[in-house]
């Protein structure tokens, strides 16, 4: 199956979510350089090509995770399963589900992130700059879980990276208007973020990102994990805490908030304060995206 062609930037704000859900594909996503030179290398030998190898490598990029959970959806659904509990929560799990050689026929060579956004100023590094913080997000998530001796550590370590995907495809599909609320932000410190995403496009991302993940299926924990109801659930902490240091500590470890961080990360963790501080720079230090 050939890649969907790459549809023309939005310049302008839908009315609603609903809008904005439709102008949403996942199959026409771009994907990152080293996950598309990934593909067409093992694309040479696909005898040799394993599903944990190939998860190894789409594990790190969100856009393709997105593609291969709601291609991998959509296929239960046609076979007649409309039981959430049958769709894979990993990319291994989706990857088995679906097959080495489903897979090569479903995603031929695919568009690149850099093309999409070269002749958009400033919006690469906007891009960059979100895949960045989810990238050390997931690290510091599957570092918890592994503390924590989770059995689910890679489901988390996915969550955490898919946790702000609509802030991704904002960049990807209107990068003019991410621009504009990244300016008025730098311009007016004091404006928080939900109320810019009203000003600019008349809604807040996360309501776009429940509904798509609804509309393509995406895995029970990434929504769980979205959903401030379930913040008590010690896995749904996990991500959700993670997601909080990352964001903090994006400039250094100075943020007059992470000492809060610190001290909800020791409760899950149950360590104690300076324990925890050291583990979290362990981990940031160990991350290979640094």
């Amino acid at each position: 199956m050939d890649p969907q062609p790459t549809p023309p930037l939005l310049t302008r704000a839908e009315r609603d979510v609903e809008t904005w859900a439709r102008r949403f594909d996942p199959q026409s996503l771009p994907v990152l350089a080293e996950t598309a030179a990934a593909l067409e290398l093992w694309r040479l030998d696909e005898d040799a090509v394993d599903a944990h190898g190939v998860s190894d490598t789409l594990s790190q990029d969100p856009l393709m995770m997105l593609k291969l959970f709601s291609l991998v959806a959509s296929i239960t659904r046609r076979r007649g399963s409309e039981d959430a509990r049958s769709d894979p929560e990993t990319v291994t799990a989706a990857m088995v589900m679906l097959g080495i050689g489903p897979f090569f026929r479903a995603f031929g060579p695919q568009p690149l992130v850099g093309d999409t956004l070269q002749a958009t100023l400033g919006a690469l590094d906007g891009f960059r700059a979100v895949l960045r913080r989810s990238t050390r997000a997931a690290a510091f998530a599957i570092g918890f879980a592994a503390h924590r001796m989770d059995p689910d550590a890679a489901v988390l370590h996915e969550a955490a990276l898919l946790h702000d995907f609509a802030e991704l495809l904002l960049w990807l599909r209107a990068p003019t208007l991410a621009l504009t609320i990244t300016h008025r932000q730098r311009a007016d410190p004091a404006l928080r973020t939900a109320q810019a995403q009203r000003d600019v496009l008349n809604i807040e991302l996360p309501d776009l990102q429940q509904r798509l993940m609804r509309h393509w299926h995406l895995p029970a924990l990434l929504a769980r994990s979205t959903d401030h109801r379930h913040a008590d659930d010690p896995q749904v902490r996990n991500v959700l805490l993670a997601i909080r240091v990352a964001r903090h500590s994006a400039d250094g470890w100075d943020n007059p908030a992470l000492p809060d961080d610190v001290t909800d990360i020791a409760a899950l963790l149950q360590l104690s304060p300076a324990s925890t501080l050291r583990l979290l720079r362990d981990i940031d230090a160990a991350d290979p995206s640094a």
